[in-house]
């Protein structure tokens, strides 16, 4: 049978990682328990992320935890030598980057990597959150994903922290962020088009639900903007960062009787796409239409022409949403609040020139 253990109960208001006031109390699991109507070693079980408690015990434990503020006492003895790693789509040559600076702090720390998706939504699901309880990992990185409140409110009552990276929406004043400058490279992208001297410009935008999406987009019109040339909605397509939206919305764009003479493609694979829709065209890059992708992939530089294309640097983030992670792991007292915004580049290669060059 499960002895009760000690819970920390912590009220605390945080900003930009300062501590404003805090009143701390100490409770044991069969207090909770008692308010519960459950015994300790079932308030345990839910701590532990057991399967063997029913649903509507596990919601009234849960929801106690959470209404009081509940921190389960740190322990380093009780973690597994494990990071999770929770991606919101694991498909491409972008997630073998971030998997790639992940397993490098990991492997220095002697830890390894649980992966995980959680196919396409911006949550992973309730499944998820209950096997990371009963795993209890040094801590947690979500890439273009997030946690509900529940999760969240799951994850503190543990001790296990998390790290979002790239975030696809505000993840919020006190969640700690690693992500770049999206909106940047938009304008570095676009404005090096105008430099060459392109005058229509369309583009090719990830999710509108993705704030790195609109980030770069809004580069993009502030870069037309400052240049005096006019946005125009028409040229502006919604896509959804893989290669087949690249190559839909691409056809739209260049089978138009003004089409664009050179198009920002918001990431490399909707930038392959493009190549395709090109190819299929009968029209050459850059000849015909220059192309800037965004990424900067491996296979950016090996495809005919080599594309032109916004370096973010994804090992990069996802070493530094580790260590940050592991610090947190360290210190769960320290700063609440850390975003991080590492700079994007320009890559100038072959897929980009003057309009009508031969």
């Amino acid at each position: 049978m499960t002895s009760p253990e000690p819970v920390e109960s912590r009220t605390q208001t945080r900003t930009q990682g300062r501590s404003q006031g805090r009143s701390t109390q100490t409770a044991t699991l069969a207090e909770i328990a008692r308010e519960a109507g459950v015994s300790a070693p079932t308030v345990s079980k839910v701590l532990n992320g057991r399967a063997d408690v029913a649903p509507a015990t596990r919601t009234r434990v849960e929801a106690l935890l959470r209404a009081h503020g509940y921190r389960r006492r740190r322990a380093e003895a009780t973690r597994s030598p494990l990071i999770d790693l929770v991606f919101h789509e694991l498909e491409s040559a972008w997630a073998m980057e971030v998997i790639r600076g992940v397993e490098n702090v990991a492997r220095d720390a002697g830890l390894s990597v649980v992966l995980s998706e959680s196919a396409g939504r911006l949550t992973p699901g309730r499944t998820w959150a209950d096997q990371v309880a009963a795993r209890r990992p040094h801590g947690v990185i979500l890439v273009l994903s997030g946690l509900d409140e529940s999760q969240r409110a799951l994850l503190t009552s543990r001790s296990i922290p998390f790290v979002v990276m790239d975030p696809a929406g505000d993840p919020g004043a006190d969640v700690p962020s690693i992500g770049a400058t999206n909106w940047q490279g938009g304008l570095a992208a676009t404005r090096h088009l105008v430099e060459l001297g392109h005058r229509r410009i369309g583009a090719i935008s990830g999710p509108s639900r993705m704030m790195c999406s609109r980030a770069r987009v809004d580069g993009y019109r502030a870069a037309l903007e400052t240049a005096g040339l006019p946005v125009d909605p028409g040229l502006i397509m919604t896509g959804d960062f893989h290669h087949e939206a690249g190559y839909r919305q691409g056809l739209a764009l260049l089978r138009r009787d003004d089409r664009p003479t050179a198009v920002f493609a918001g990431n490399d694979l909707q930038a392959l796409g493009l190549y395709e829709a090109a190819r299929e065209l009968g029209l050459r890059i850059p000849e015909d239409v220059s192309v800037v992708g965004f990424d900067d992939l491996p296979v950016a530089r090996w495809v005919g022409p080599p594309l032109t294309t916004v370096r973010q640097p994804l090992t990069e983030m996802a070493e530094a949403a580790a260590k940050l992670v592991l610090d947190l792991a360290r210190a769960p007292d320290g700063p609440a609040s850390t975003r991080v915004e590492l700079a994007t580049s320009l890559v100038v290669r072959s897929s980009t020139a003057e309009p009508g060059a031969r």
